[in-house]
């Protein structure tokens, strides 16, 4: 037998999650992985490495949970929100009986972290506006214990409707769990739901220091929920999920100092994004540019294939939508700097010229 015979049958025919770093290139444009462009400092202060962390480190929680507006015991600390989808599921689905449900085209790590546990998954695709299709939604909630929904939407960039996502909760009350994965929510913070934990029992919110915090490389994300949802997830979360540097840092990211630099570079990113979104439908390689609440644009392109592999080639990395469901032509453009952006514009005008 061998090794590979050894390992479980869904494992070996599982395509893992094509992560921006998997994927490679030779870049020094990378607005494919949706970070920040710019490094933040941060002083490691914490010099204990002798000793274990704390599973669930006191300053971080309460600075987080302060930030979100919630109690301490309303929020876990995790390796990314990667950690946070995937500890929902091993503490709510039971391999083999329970399923998950989310609507494509959204981000890819709920279906592997699915696979990867042995627990069905459906899907129900959005709208052409892709918003929620309820109707389509009910009829597949029998069995589902965990109902993952992206608002803003990656990699679409889109606000779910609020109307709709009550209604979803009604739908789900007493059925199942609903997570709310607002990654890019400080770019539109007026949408967070955290404000209706205390309404409704069931719901979830997934959160990270990875996007408007500039700190992708710390692997650090939060799960906002009620306190007997946040009880079961602490029974099957690591020993020590945040390493001592890891902590350290996200505290002071935390401090008033790090939310107020946060809302800044926010706020600067934000108005590249205005400026992209101006500046793209002028290229006639471009069809469609999609309203975007985050720190990336999906844009459609004519002949996306060619656009890719160009500015590829010039050391400009976007992120190749086109095998996502009903994103055939698309690109995903990260938000640079304003410098990086004029970079982008410059080289899709040359293809522009060319294809005139």
């Amino acid at each position: 037998m061998s090794i590979e015979d050894l390992a479980r049958a869904n494992v070996r025919a599982l395509t893992p999650y094509q992560s921006a770093r998997r994927l490679g290139g030779n870049g020094d444009v990378w607005l494919n992985a949706n970070e920040f462009p710019l490094p933040v400092p941060f002083e490691l202060s914490q010099q204990t490495l002798n000793r274990y962390p704390e599973c669930q480190p006191k300053l971080v929680i309460e600075r987080y949970a302060a930030f979100a507006g919630l109690s301490p015991e309303q929020v876990i600390v995790s390796r990314g929100a990667d950690e946070g989808i995937e500890l929902l599921m091993r503490a709510f689905c039971e391999p083999g009986k329970d399923a998950i449900l989310f609507c494509p085209p959204t981000y890819g790590m709920y279906s592997v972290s699915a696979e990867t546990i042995g627990i069905e998954y459906r899907t129900v695709a959005a709208l052409d506006d892709w918003q929620l299709n309820l109707p389509a939604i009910a009829e597949q909630l029998d069995g589902v214990k965990v109902v993952y929904m992206c608002s803003p939407n990656n990699p679409t960039g889109n606000l779910i409707n609020q109307d709709d996502i009550r209604k979803l909760l009604e739908m789900t009350a007493g059925k199942a769990l609903l997570v709310a994965d607002e990654a890019y929510i400080e770019f539109c913070p007026e949408a967070t739901l955290a404000g209706w934990l205390k309404e409704y029992p069931h719901l979830v919110i997934l959160r990270t220091l990875s996007k408007a915090f500039a700190l992708a490389g710390l692997r650090c994300g939060f799960t906002l929920a009620n306190k007997p949802v946040i009880d079961l997830l602490m029974k099957v979360i690591a020993p020590y999920p945040l390493a001592t540097p890891v902590a350290d840092v996200a505290g002071q990211a935390l401090s008033e100092e790090g939310i107020a630099l946060m809302r800044k570079h926010v706020a600067e990113l934000n108005a590249n994004r205005a400026w992209l979104f101006e500046q793209l439908p002028q290229l006639n390689v471009v069809q469609q540019v999609f309203p975007s609440e985050t720190n990336y644009i999906l844009a459609r392109f004519t002949d996306s294939p060619k656009v890719f592999k160009t500015l590829w080639d010039q050391g400009i990395i976007l992120r190749d939508q086109n095998k996502n469901p009903g994103l055939a032509g698309c690109l995903r453009i990260s938000i640079g700097t304003r410098e990086e952006c004029e970079r982008l514009i410059a080289a899709l005008q040359a293809l522009s010229v060319e294809q005139a």
